[in-house]
């Protein structure tokens, strides 16, 4: 059975030094240390488990994480326990997030409280972090799609490298932008290139796996990176991409197509002849396109 509690510390007069009890010299250094500790850090893991080892002289328990949204974080070797305990934290009435404790054994009413209390440590710097994950989220995605932008792609790029080669695996890469993109801004305007922009990203998250990374550079150049791929897998991608664009009724509307290129890495390959071998097998898709039209 769950227990909910909440902790809201609107209106409430805190002091660190009456938290727990009557205050002592010991217990007023180990609580300003703690305080100090959970200012070093705008990691949540590192935060919990710098918590972790206080909440743990009054709670018996094996895991502790927190939640909110899609962000998560846990205590390192977190596992489950018999029961759970569930504390929903909330500054000045706005919702932090949920911190769940999973325990072994019962938790008396004198530490139940000073679990609450203690909590009050907790809330600031676990609100200062998640400010500072929403605006490194921020800084890594494009404004206008909401997809990832160019810094996040070498950062990730770098990453699916590092594992395909520690993994044994195969990592693919998709770039690809539209064709005569310039020509609908200057013909429509701006707000409809933004519009093609948007639907065009749609189209592109119709045609990934959830484990597929999708990137704007910005204009109209995009860039897909497949992990656990293969020529088939990118082949199969580009068809949906396609499919996907020739059902998007804004897109047909303004005639939109697109230009694919695809490579899957080597083992002596860098971030950069890795990306370049596909800018390569864009510009080459777009120069045999050219060469069709220039026939009709």
């Amino acid at each position: 059975m769950q227990t909910l509690n909440l902790v809201d510390n609107q209106g409430v007069e805190f002091n660190a030094f009456k938290v727990f009890g009557t205050p002592n010299h010991e217990n007023s250094n180990r609580k300003l240390a703690l305080m100090e500790q959970l200012q070093t850090s705008l990691e949540l893991d590192r935060l919990l488990n710098i918590f972790a080892m206080e909440a743990a002289k009054y709670v018996d328990f094996s895991g502790l994480c927190f939640k909110k949204g899609d962000i998560t974080a846990a205590i390192r070797g977190s596992r489950q326990g018999k029961n759970e305990r569930l504390f929903e934290l909330k500054l000045n009435q706005k919702f932090v997030g949920i911190l769940t404790y999973a325990i072994n054994s019962p938790i008396s009413i004198t530490n139940y409280k000073i679990l609450n209390e203690l909590h009050q440590y907790l809330i600031h710097p676990l609100n200062n972090a998640l400010n500072y994950q929403e605006a490194l989220q921020l800084a890594m995605q494009d404004g206008l799609t909401s997809l990832n932008n160019r810094r996040c792609f070498d950062e990730q790029l770098k990453r699916a490298m590092h594992h395909a080669s520690r993994q044994r695996s195969k990592v693919g890469l998709i770039v690809c932008d539209l064709d005569k993109f310039k020509l609908i801004n200057d013909t429509y305007g701006h707000s409809i290139g933004d519009e093609v922009l948007i639907h065009f990203s749609q189209a592109l998250k119709e045609s990934v796996r959830d484990s597929d990374s999708l990137f704007r550079f910005g204009g109209d150049e995009f860039s897909i990176i497949v992990e656990n791929a293969t020529l088939d897998s990118l082949l199969v991608i580009e068809q949906r991409i396609y499919n996907a664009m020739a059902d998007d009724p804004l897109l047909s509307n303004y005639k939109m197509s697109c230009s694919l290129g695809h490579t899957i890495m080597n083992g002596m390959d860098t971030q950069t002849s890795f990306f370049e071998r596909a800018d390569k097998a864009l510009y080459q898709s777009k120069t045999f396109k050219g060469r069709k039209l220039s026939l009709v």
